[in-house]
Parts: C-alpha cells; structure tokens; sequence
C-alpha cells in the first residue's frame, strides 16, 4: 500500500505553505505529493515563485510531485494554465476536470477525486486515456469500491483515508459570501480558517465546512481497521488530505499501518491524539451517512 499526499486545499500564506512541504520533503515516510491550487485560481499567484523551490525540494526528498489542476475552471484564463501545466514537461499531473483530460492528450497522468469515477466502464475509459492512478470520490462505499478495484488492470486505485472529505464546488465563494463580500472583491477572506470555516445546522451541530467555493465534509475521514480490506479489494493508494495538525505524525502513523507495525485501531488511537479540525469519522466506506462513525467491520 503506497500513500499520496493530496493538494493543500486551503489558503495557508506562502511562508506557512512552504514550511509544510519542506518538512513533508525531509521527514515524511510517502510516495508521492500533489503540489498546486485546485480549489480557486485566484490564490496561485501567491505561489508563483515558490513552487518551482517546493517541488525541486519535494524531490531532493525522494517524493515524486504530481501537479494538481483545477476542479473547476470557469474563465478562459484558467483554461489556458491547466493546458499549461498539462503540456509543461516530464512531470506527473493530476487531472480534478475534464479540461485536463482534453489537454494530456494520452500521456501517463493520475485522476485526482474531483472527477467523478462511480464505475468501472469510467475506470476502463480514463484508464485508455491514459490515467496510471485514480482516486475515488470519497462517497463510495466497499463494496462499489470493490466492484471499481476488480477492473483495475495496470491503474492504481487510490482512496481516501484521511482528512475532510471534498464533497462539491461551485462558481459562488461561500467564504465571501459568508463575509458579506463579493468573490470578485473576496479579500481572501478564506486565509482566516485553515481548515475551513464550520458550518452548523440551527441547532448548533456541526454540518460541513466550507473553503472558498469547495464544501467539504464537517468531520475528518479516518480510516485505519478498514484498511485491510480495501488492501484485500485491490485498492493500492491511500490518500492523506493535509490540514493544519502534524501531518508528519499522521504520515508516519499511517505507514506504520501499511507496513504492518500497528494494527487499525492503534492507527486511530494516535490519530485521535493529534488537533483534528473535527470528530472522526468514517460512515462512507461502511454505507452509511458520512458523518457517522462506526467501530463495526466493512465486511463480516
């Protein structure tokens, strides 16, 4: 089981985002990191001119770099830097639209979790298309997950195994919105929560999470005792999604889990001890609402 570090999806200022790949380069235990803005175009020119650095670094440390598209281009400018980044050289892209696709024109690249896989004939039809990886959408459950994996051929399988599920993006900034601005003139207002600002129903329970115009899931996905049967379905890859806690010690728990050193629930026991942004939970992979959690076996 190998194991990729996701795109940040948050605004983290450039001095904060650098620091993070520069210990992830040194002392992280994983395969592969997925460097880039997926989430809103707007924050990338804030990384212009550090992100050759991170990923010359990154790979000084032995990690091979993925560079992550958008999950959703509207303008022809963001059109136009995905065909860039696409066609920019050697290195691995990660493909989260459609456009992406179109641009890679056959050459390897891996499916991040933004492009809807729900089957295996779209399996089939990424895979001819040239996707050597792809990450399912977080919502699956084993058993589709199985009914994917089993078609899989060369193409890794990639699940989410850690972090708040991305669940949808829209064209409207919900973090603008949420200050009483525009998305055009959104002060980067999505910067003051960097793990995503909560939303909670009108009882006070929390809901979902909200960064710029991606909602994602209130609760942090866990999975530790459900990684052997995904193992034993044909799942290659767990994706970790980074947040602001020590994702050094989640990476090492977790290859710790993979190489056989802890089982599933010493996994969740040392994940728990780390500052979550919310409760864990795992409800997705065992069928049920995504904001359960459930201490029951997948499959009995």
């Amino acid at each position: 089981m190998k194991l990729t570090l996701g795109p940040v999806l948050f605004n983290w200022p450039t001095p904060i985002w650098t620091d993070f790949y520069a210990r992830i380069a040194d002392e992280a235990p994983v395969e592969r990191v997925v460097v880039g803005e997926v989430v809103c175009s707007k924050r990338s020119p804030f990384r212009t001119d550090v992100i050759a650095g991170v990923v010359e670094r990154l790979e000084r440390g032995g990690k091979e770099v993925a560079l992550a598209t958008l999950a959703l281009p509207t303008l022809k400018r963001e059109v136009a830097e995905i065909v860039e980044t696409a066609e920019g050289g050697a290195r691995l892209v990660e493909v989260n639209d459609v456009t992406a696709l179109a641009a890679m024109a056959g050459r390897p690249h891996v499916v991040g979790p933004f492009l809807n896989v729900y089957n295996e004939d779209t399996l089939g039809e990424l895979a001819a298309l040239g996707a050597s990886a792809v990450c399912l959408p977080p919502e699956l459950p084993l058993g589709s997950i199985a009914a994917i994996a089993a078609r899989r051929g060369n193409t890794d399988i990639e699940v989410l195994a850690f972090g708040r599920a991305p669940l949808a993006v829209s064209a409207r900034c919900y973090h603008a919105r949420a200050h009483g601005l525009s998305k055009d003139s959104c002060r980067y207002v999505c910067e003051l929560d960097p793990d995503g600002l909560l939303v909670e129903t009108l009882d006070g329970e929390a809901f979902l999470a909200v960064n710029g115009i991606e909602t994602l899931a209130a609760g942090v996905s866990v999975l530790g005792p459900e990684v052997a049967d995904l193992a034993r379905v044909g799942v290659t890859r767990l994706r970790l999604s980074p947040h602001s806690c020590d994702m050094v010690a989640v990476i090492e728990t977790y290859r710790d889990l993979a190489d056989g050193r802890i089982d599933g629930a010493q996994l969740i026991a040392r994940v728990a001890a780390q500052a979550l942004p919310g409760a864990i939970v795992n409800g997705y992979v065992h069928g049920q609402a995504g904001a359960q959690r459930t201490l029951d076996a997948v499959w009995a």
